[in-house]
């Protein structure tokens, strides 16, 4: 399913090789609205690596992430060549988690590093790192979600729409830029990016 998505009219798949930490966001375009600009952003302003599947208007093609095979794609098996973390970008909405965030993933040391950054520039919002807590289905934790398969793993961080941008409340927002909400969360990944110690190699205890 995955490389049909990539063969599939109008769908782009974008690669930025940069530094050893990478983003990503594979569920871009429309299918999880404004993912995919977040994931770059805090890529290009933190020297990270990017990679991004954006879908067109007329396209929401959800493949699960554990079909989201390198072995389909020599672009994202390049990248997960290339870096050695990476913090993954997903946006969700479910009632209960309106302004939550979930850091699921296996690497439980940059969840919680991730985690005290968001806490700082977006106060207003819950940010859970005790997996047991989330949904199962949005953990992050299987064995071939891309963002467990870098050397050292990474984090899973989904995303509900307010903070987004996507959310009805914002619906007079003129701009300049991104909503406010959505800034912070940027300034909050590109200073846990830039301020995470890439010899970190002890994983943290299950929360």
């Amino acid at each position: 399913p995955f490389r049909e998505l990539l063969d599939s009219d109008g769908v782009r798949e974008v690669c930025e090789l940069r530094g050893p930490l990478g983003f990503m966001a594979y569920h871009g375009g429309s299918l999880e609205a404004l993912t995919d600009v977040v994931a770059q952003r805090a890529a290009e302003r933190s020297g990270a690596s990017y990679y991004g599947v954006l879908q067109p208007p007329d396209l929401n093609w959800h493949v699960p992430s554990h079909l989201v095979a390198p072995a389909e794609s020599e672009t994202l098996a390049g990248f997960l060549q290339h870096v050695e973390t990476v913090i993954t970008i997903h946006g969700f909405g479910r009632h209960g988690y309106w302004t939550t965030l979930l850091l699921g993933g296996q690497n439980r040391t940059l969840a919680h590093h991730v985690a005290a950054h968001l806490r700082l520039h977006l106060p207003d919002y819950r940010i859970e790192t005790d997996v047991d807590a989330m949904p199962s289905e949005l953990r992050g934790l299987h064995v071939r979600n891309p963002v467990n398969l870098p050397r050292h793993q990474g984090v899973q961080i989904e995303l509900p729409p307010r903070v987004r941008g996507a959310s009805p409340i914002w619906k007079d927002w003129a701009g300049p830029g991104l909503v406010p909400h959505a800034e912070a969360l940027i300034d909050a990944l590109v200073a846990a990016a830039t301020s995470w110690p890439l010899t970190t190699r002890l994983m943290a205890p299950a929360d």
